[in-house]
């Protein structure tokens, strides 16, 4: 389905005399049976659900338990605040897409999408870096760590980590911005990723695609760097470790975050740490479910539901909510 003559806006001139488009067309998983396509959004439906109550339970547990009012949790908190937003942004269009068949998004709507998508990528990023210098200072400098990882340090980072992140990806917006869309509208995903917007636009979009690569790339492997180097660190540490119970703890613990890390990096090297002209649009598609759907909800059972402190506390918070919602006569 194409824009008819009054869907159309004179938001900016393509090659000749073509009209950019007011508004696009998400195709999201449009080649599945309409039964296929019910049974996704169920599931999905179900993942989501599950997703933003397990990160806000870990929120609400460590404000009112003051057993996780630690540095650690309150890192891990801030990542399932920001989880809950990540994977909103790009699976609630999905949801609307598969049970209502409702598939229009504006211009100004598919821009937004776009930037808050990268922009909470990348404020992740930066925060899973925060998060491997505190669990390297917690194991390798054990000693010393209250005196490092103060308050004042741990609010100063989460929020450098939400700044850095916004801002940076300011410059998304002007590439977007300098792009022009005309007929046919129709994007071959779920969601405004950035490789289905440049290959729609009419315009010589090549040097702005290769800069967006290179833009993503940089912080996205610099940060990946990071976290190896922590984590090489951290194992090092681990491997001199007196305590046999402790260095099988300690590697059970790290492994764990390492899958969810390969997850989240994974997918985003295959995307984004290349040329975007060399990803087929199916690939992207598949990879992108992985990033936006399957990684924000292994996260609360990776980061919290197996630790013994948090379960003691949903133990504990359970209790109270079963007595006060069904008192004792």
């Amino acid at each position: 389905m194409l824009l008819s003559q009054q869907d159309v806006l004179k938001w900016g001139m393509g090659a000749g005399n073509e009209t950019a488009v007011a508004e696009f067309i998400l195709e999201g998983f449009s080649g599945l049976d309409q039964r296929l396509q019910l049974f996704l959004s169920l599931l999905l439906l179900l993942i989501y659900l599950t997703t933003v109550t397990g990160n806000t339970t870990i929120i609400l547990l460590v404000c009112v338990d003051h057993r996780l009012q630690t540095p650690m949790y309150f890192f891990i908190s801030n990542l399932a605040f920001l989880e809950i937003w990540f994977t909103s942004s790009t699976t609630i269009t999905l949801l609307v897409i598969l049970s209502s068949g409702r598939k229009t998004i504006s211009l100004g709507s598919c821009f937004a999408q776009s930037y808050f998508y990268f922009a909470l990528g990348f404020t992740e990023m930066v925060l899973l870096v925060v998060m491997s210098f505190d669990r390297y200072v917690a194991i390798c400098q054990p000693l010393h760590y209250a005196a490092i990882m103060k308050w004042q340090l741990c609010t100063c980072l989460v929020v450098a980590a939400w700044v850095i992140g916004f801002t940076l990806l300011s410059y998304h917006l002007v590439l977007l911005s300098e792009l022009t869309f005309c007929v046919p509208n129709k994007i071959h995903h779920f969601f405004c990723d950035s490789s289905p917007l440049f290959k729609l636009s009419c315009s010589d979009a090549s040097l702005l695609w290769k800069a967006e690569s290179i833009l993503i790339s940089l912080p996205l492997l610099g940060s990946l760097c990071l976290i190896l180097v922590s984590h090489t660190c951290i194992f090092h540490c681990i491997l001199h470790m007196p305590s046999a119970s402790g260095r099988k703890k300690a590697f059970a613990t790290c492994s764990s975050h390492l899958t969810t890390l390969a997850i989240a990096y994974g997918s985003c090297i295959v995307l984004y740490a290349q040329p975007s002209e060399d990803v087929s649009l199916e690939t992207n598609r598949i990879v992108a479910l992985l990033n936006t759907v399957l990684y924000p909800f292994l996260n609360p059972f990776i980061y919290s539901f197996r630790n013994k402190t948090v379960k003691l506390a949903l133990k504990e918070a359970v209790g109270r909510a079963k007595v006060w919602l069904f008192p004792q006569p």
